[in-house]
């Protein structure tokens, strides 16, 4: 991919495009998965984390924020480093944002299954069946009870209500997803069930980007 995802994140300066009503939805999704967590220590991981603008400021602000290991993995050095600088600015110090590439297995060594995945801006540059694959990965990514966030945008075909079959089929219930008529696809899964093993050295899926995945 020849995408700048540096420049991809100056769409959250507009409070109309659909990423900034996304980013809404999601932090929303976020602070009912910590006000639901049980009480105690806590776990996250985010894949292809930008520059963490979801998770960060919840974090900075929710009453669990102080609970939650959290793992940022991004690939782009300069996302990285704004994130890091809001990490500090906020004053996470259990936050660790890590250059490297999300889709591998190892980058989440000793940090799964965790309580919150998220899975942002992923399935709308993806594979159909890079998406099937990375749901049936965050069976292990995820923490029995603990919940998915994840992102997909609703253009046609919609994807959306397929994801949510398979999450189901992976052993997730379903806890909610946006509609058609919110223009932008959120949707949070719980793992009922235990999480299976991570598998050593897997890559979860390959970016390739969709003309039609522009902002989303």
């Amino acid at each position: 991919m020849t995408r700048d995802w540096y420049a991809w994140h100056h769409h959250y300066e507009d409070p109309d495009s659909s990423l900034s009503r996304r980013l809404t939805e999601v932090r929303r999704r976020i602070g009912t998965a910590l006000d639901e967590a049980p009480a105690g220590s806590l776990r996250a991981v985010s894949l292809c984390a930008g520059q963490g603008r979801d998770l960060i400021p919840v974090l900075a602000t929710h009453p669990r924020g102080g609970d939650v290991t959290a793992l940022l993995v991004e690939q782009e050095p300069r996302n990285v480093e704004l994130a890091r600088a809001a990490v500090r600015q906020a004053g996470l110090s259990r936050v660790e944002v890590s250059c490297g590439d999300a889709a591998d297995s190892d980058a989440y060594v000793g940090m799964v299954p965790a309580d919150l995945v998220l899975a942002c801006g992923i399935f709308g540059n993806i594979s159909d069946a890079d998406v099937r694959a990375v749901v049936g990965h965050c069976a292990w990514l995820c923490a029995t009870g603990g919940t998915v966030v994840w992102t997909r945008g609703r253009w046609e075909p919609d994807l959306v209500p397929t994801i949510c079959d398979w999450f189901v089929a992976e052993g997730f219930e379903q806890v909610s997803v946006s509609t058609p008529a919110e223009g932008v696809g959120v949707g949070a899964h719980r793992l009922l069930g235990p999480p299976r093993q991570r598998p050593a050295g897997a890559t979860m899926f390959e970016f390739v980007g969709r003309p039609e995945a522009a902002g989303h």
